[in-house]
């Protein structure tokens, strides 16, 4: 215990004396830290604006086309196949789910695109409201959006506004009453906004063929499941009653959503090759700090230091260094986070955040075991040129 305490003495005396070289180390690892941090948090806002309605939707399965591939934009389900879905035991209730895309012109003349998604008022997929009333009827000539719109432009509850989609080659538009409001509802990158089937079906996007010809189909079909029943035991029951589906839970519609995948994948890659780059630049620098002071660790061992000793305090020395830089970069990061728009998709999740702040903490032990393996096998009397 003696041992420790004077390792921890002459770690920190080391760090005070030469303190300016310890702080441009330590900023050092601030700046990586910094850089960790933003990128899972950028990955978090990136597959948070891709996934977050799906993440938040009152269902337990999705039912999409066969061979659709579990991907949402490639399905075409009869909304007949969601009336029959209600029928089977097992399901609570079911709602299909239409996708478009849209505009809403802002009153400062520019425009805010947002994802167009037709919902049946009142079963699943339809979201809950935080502000004003849900969607009234199938043809009603109102609309939900998501809390982003609100916070990017001057659209307020009770508002009229006005959408601009392209049917054929021409623009149309149309005006909706903004009812209600709902929050965590990004899809595919852009907020949504909620209207009945019946009002999706006539604002909606349409080609050529399809102008003057009423829709039957919803991209897929959102299933809540009654009490008492395990998924795969309903996906069986639905398999065998109802044809021409293929069904996936939340966690595989999420994984399926086209570059979800990839575009973690490459973040995440991001973030491996940072911390890399920390443990060299941090091993580097302390083997040059053991190099630097091989006759002080001869003098140490001459007079009786034992390798503990030594081991513990360069140690102590890389830890002490590596915490105040995690500190600094963790400090940085937070006063960076206050300052951004909500247009920018970087959400700092405590979970992601504190996984990378203990990689962080660990990457200077680690960083540093050649250094500290020299410094270990130091011998006093070639340190002193006794030999």
């Amino acid at each position: 215990m003696n041992n420790f305490f004077l390792a921890a003495y002459l770690s920190w005396q080391e760090v005070w004396r030469n303190r300016g070289r310890f702080l441009l180390v330590s900023l050092v690892i601030g700046l990586i830290t910094l850089l960790v941090l933003f990128i899972a948090a950028l990955g978090e806002g990136l597959g948070n604006a891709n996934r977050q309605y799906l993440d938040n939707l009152d269902a337990d399965l999705l039912v999409y086309r066969e061979k659709a591939d579990f991907i949402i934009p490639a399905s075409r389900v009869e909304r007949s196949t969601a009336r029959a879905i209600r029928r089977v035991e097992g399901v609570a209730d079911a709602g299909g789910i239409a996708t478009s895309s849209a505009a809403i012109l802002l009153a400062d003349g520019k425009t805010l695109k947002v994802s167009l998604l037709g919902v049946e008022p009142g079963r699943p997929g339809d979201p809950a409201v935080t502000q004003g009333h849900a969607l009234a009827g199938d043809e009603a000539k109102e609309a939900v959006v998501d809390l982003n719109i609100l916070q990017r432009s001057d659209v307020k509850v009770g508002d009229l506004i006005t959408l601009r989609v392209t049917q054929g080659t021409k623009d149309q538009l149309y005006k909706l009453r903004v009812v209600g409001a709902t929050d965590g509802q990004l899809y595919t990158f852009q907020p949504s906004i909620f209207v009945p089937y019946g009002t999706w079906d006539r604002v909606r996007t349409k080609s050529d063929a399809e102008l003057n010809q009423p829709s039957s189909t919803v991209n897929v079909v959102a299933v809540r499941m009654a009490a008492g029943i395990s998924q795969t035991e309903l996906k069986q029951r639905l398999t065998n009653q109802v044809t021409g589906i293929e069904i996936a839970d939340i966690p595989t519609a999420v994984a399926n959503v086209p570059g979800f995948s990839a575009q973690q994948s490459t973040v995440q890659t991001q973030a491996v090759f940072t911390l890399l780059i920390g443990v060299l630049v941090i091993g580097g620098f302390f083997q040059i700090q053991i190099l630097q002071k091989v006759p002080q660790i001869g003098v140490l061992k001459a007079i009786g230091a034992d390798n503990f000793l030594v081991g513990a305090a360069a140690v102590l020395q890389i830890i002490i260094t590596t915490v105040i830089g995690v500190a600094l970069g963790g400090s940085l990061a937070f006063l960076f986070s206050l300052s951004f728009p909500p247009t920018v998709p970087i959400i700092f999740n405590g979970a992601n955040s504190a996984i990378a702040i203990v990689a962080l903490l660990l990457i200077g032990p680690v960083g540093g075991l050649v250094s500290i393996f020299y410094a270990v096998k130091i011998e006093p009397l070639k340190a002193l040129r006794l030999s």
